[in-house]
């Protein structure tokens, strides 16, 4: 069963668990093999991306993916695109001269499984090999036009450069010890967190037939919301989850003076800011219909998640 079979009959946990699956598949393939030259990078790729994390971003390309018809075979590709970006991401955030962290889905970080020359080389490697994959999805059944798959590229690119991601980290580097405020907090996690969620619905939804101008604005609004939602919870579980449930390390934020939302707003006030998020990236939704069904069941996951 992959995810478009699994369709909207299905209950969430088994469609949640079919794509997991597909995109695990997806990733393995497309990651070198372990033993081709340079062996310890590719060892090194396939550690860090396979076999672990929730798998959000492939879950909401998929979902996006649902509201224009993509099929499954395109939607691996991006999906598997847009995680490949995260966990570059992941692997050099935890660096020492990022966040120095030890810690990620619940095993050793790159770093120090392997070291920093490799971990350093892995992002490195897995942002090109995201790229390789979307530019060379052109053809057969799977394929969109050029005009399409050059809007793709483009969209997780600037999700990922100096406009998005790599932007955002750069603000949260230079805000430690510094109290934001609400404004700019947002904008932070915005570019940090919010640019690759927004970026895995838009490219899951493009995948497929076209959407009209007021669907893609109420898709817009949908994925900034929940991209935002994402964060907001990320904070709350921080300090109120234990690390072995995280499987990462637990209040760092906090021990690294990092401003967040429980630290500008208090917990109850986070929560509630949660809350307010989740209603409005809901609203958004409304147009689709029964469609929007896997965003809503997905909203709702992130929302109420503990891990």
């Amino acid at each position: 069963m992959n995810g478009g079979e699994a369709g909207a009959a299905a209950p969430f946990p088994d469609w949640m668990r079919a794509v997991q699956t597909q995109v695990e598949a997806a990733l393995s393939a497309a990651l070198p093999p372990a033993e081709a030259i340079p062996a310890r990078l590719h060892q090194a790729m396939r550690y860090v991306t396979l076999g672990g994390g929730k798998r959000v971003r492939p879950l909401l390309a998929f979902a996006a993916g649902e509201l224009s018809g993509a099929t499954p075979e395109r939607l691996q590709t991006v999906a598997s695109a847009v995680e490949m970006i995260h966990v570059y991401s992941l692997v050099h955030d935890d660096l020492p001269c990022m966040d120095d962290d030890t810690l990620r889905r619940g095993r050793p970080t790159c770093h120090v499984e392997y070291d920093e020359p490799t971990a350093l080389l892995v992002g490195d490697s897995l942002q090109s090999l995201a790229f390789d994959l979307l530019a060379c999805d052109t053809g057969g059944d799977t394929g969109g036009d050029a005009a399409q798959q050059l809007e793709l590229v483009r969209l997780l690119a600037h999700a990922s450069g100096s406009c998005g991601m790599a932007g955002g980290q750069a603000i949260d580097l230079g805000s430690v010890g510094q109290a934001l405020t609400q404004p700019e907090l947002e904008l932070m996690h915005a570019l940090k967190t919010g640019a690759l969620i927004r970026a895995a619905v838009l490219l899951g939804a493009l995948s497929g037939a076209p959407l009209d101008a007021a669907q893609r604005d109420a898709l817009d609004r949908f994925a900034k919301r929940v991209g935002l939602l994402f964060q907001v919870v990320d904070d709350i579980l921080d300090c109120t989850a234990s690390t072995a449930t995280l499987g990462k390390t637990a209040g760092k934020d906090a021990a690294s003076d990092k401003p967040t939302y429980v630290s500008l707003l208090g917990l109850e006030r986070a929560r509630e800011f949660a809350a307010d998020l989740r209603a409005q990236a809901l609203a958004a939704l409304a147009v689709f219909g029964a469609r929007g069904q896997r965003l809503i069941e997905l909203t709702d996951f992130i929302t109420h998640r503990k891990f």
